[in-house]
């Protein structure tokens, strides 16, 4: 059950309280000749996705019309698709772009807003959750994404989008998901919800929704970073839907990584598969050698939780291969994110997993040795202590983890606080003498509220 924005929008439009739409629907209902007693907590349960009974979405157009002074549709609150509430017919790649626009733009308006119905929903699994990837991959695509509004979108329009997912990207890198998401929800409610709403030509809108889509994964990754990890979902899923509008394939599988990366997370570890494969099939020759090596080092990462380890070492092969590979010139700005190392923290979390330790330290301190921006060094100085730990080498693990601590300072990070929680949980279990300094330097870094 996915929280519905739509309906959520129309009633703050409105200007009506959930307890007075109750109120209204109750009394519309009794012109009907119907007794009706719904009260605000009704409400509360179709903002989150609940689809109301009866005659009660036709009542619901009604009272938005009378308010409004204008036709309001089933589509127009969400509810045009019976059992199907929120937002969930615009994240399927098949969708129409006209009603996903809509549904986009009133998810980013919720998350500006805070409303902890979106914010707090959690993820959904099976058919929901593969539906958007599938439908990314197969037929049919959007003929012509042109469209007719009051103000023509240009080059400049575009070039600005682009230029802001670099900017936020470089801020989320540097100040952590948390502190960035609200800059660049804003961003997507004030600048780019009006261009989606333009006037464009086909070609214009193709490049339009590429922009959009990438500018949407940076703040589906700065909710994944906070936690919000439903509203992330949701962010990845509009993301897919504007690359397949974009005709980007490259784009499509970018996004797939993503999720992929969030399955991980969520040990939903057959799905990452999957999408990867998925991923990795669809796009072709639209994927690069970044884009690749990642996914096969996530990929191996699944198969290793799984135990399969003759799988995990063929993916490592195949995702050192293409690292090999990696030109920066020829890749797109979203693949930025593989630096140099990444595939070998990666595979060191895999061979981990297998219980392969002298590998898995090699790979982590190849890792740290190598340059990367400030939150990648976060993750990769995490590994490498949780590996010197497992290796018999506390000693080595205190200093990294001190390292790990101090690095970390300044980020607002839900996911980088997990990280230190689990390696300090890690130094306290292994009772070797430094560990409390270690701790207190890690606490020292908890201890500031986000």
């Amino acid at each position: 059950m996915q929280p519905n924005t739509l309906l959520d929008a129309i009633l703050d439009e409105a200007g009506i309280s959930r307890a007075g739409l109750a109120a209204r629907v109750n009394r519309a209902g009794a012109a009907r000749g119907l007794l009706l007693r719904y009260e605000h907590t009704a409400v509360s349960r179709w903002l989150k996705g609940q689809r109301p009974r009866g005659q009660v979405p036709d009542l619901l157009c009604e009272v938005f019309s009378a308010r409004l002074h204008r036709p309001v549709t089933l589509d127009d609150i969400g509810l045009g698709l019976p059992g199907q509430g929120g937002e969930s017919a615009a994240l399927a790649a098949g969708s129409p772009l006209s009603g996903f626009v809509e549904r986009a733009t009133a998810l980013w308006r919720s998350d500006e807003q805070q409303r902890p119905h979106v914010i707090d929903a959690p993820a959904v699994t099976g058919t929901p959750a593969v539906m958007p990837v599938w439908e990314w991959e197969n037929p049919p695509e959007d003929g012509d994404v042109s469209r007719g509004g009051r103000t023509r979108v240009t080059r400049a329009d575009i070039d600005m989008l682009r230029s802001a997912r670099a900017h936020y990207e470089q801020m989320y890198r540097r100040a952590g998901g948390m502190a960035t998401r609200t800059r660049i929800v804003g961003f997507l409610n004030a600048e780019t919800a009006p261009l989606l709403r333009g006037a464009y030509t086909d070609e214009t809108g193709r490049q339009l929704h590429r922009a959009t889509g990438g500018l949407v994964s940076i703040a589906g990754i700065c909710a994944y970073d906070s936690n919000a990890h439903g509203l992330a979902q949701r962010y990845f899923h509009q993301a897919l839907r504007l690359a397949k509008a974009s005709g980007d394939r490259g784009l499509g599988a970018y996004v797939i990584a993503l999720l992929v990366n969030q399955a991980l997370h969520l040990r939903e570890y057959r799905q990452a598969v999957a999408f990867a494969e998925a991923a990795l099939r669809a796009a072709g020759h639209g994927i690069t050698d970044a884009l690749a090596a990642d996914l096969y080092a996530m990929q191996a990462k699944a198969y290793a939780r799984l135990g399969d380890a003759t799988t995990a070492l063929d993916c490592i092969r195949r995702a050192e291969r293409a690292a090999g590979r990696i030109a920066r010139s020829g890749e797109p700005d979203e693949t930025g994110y593989v630096q140099p190392g990444l595939v070998n923290v990666q595979v060191a979390e895999a061979l981990l997993s297998l219980g392969d330790l002298p590998a898995a330290r090699e790979h982590a301190t190849a890792a740290v040795d190598t340059p990367a921006h400030d939150r990648g060094r976060v993750h990769r100085l995490a590994m490498l202590s949780h590996v010197e730990l497992r290796s018999g080498e506390p000693d080595r693990a205190v200093v990294t983890a001190t390292r790990m601590a101090e690095q970390a300072r300044g980020m607002e990070s839900q996911r980088l606080r997990d990280r230190l929680r689990a390696v300090r949980e890690h130094l306290v279990r292994s009772g070797t003498a430094g560990t409390a300094e270690a701790a207190e330097v890690i606490d020292g870094a908890l201890r500031v509220p986000l």
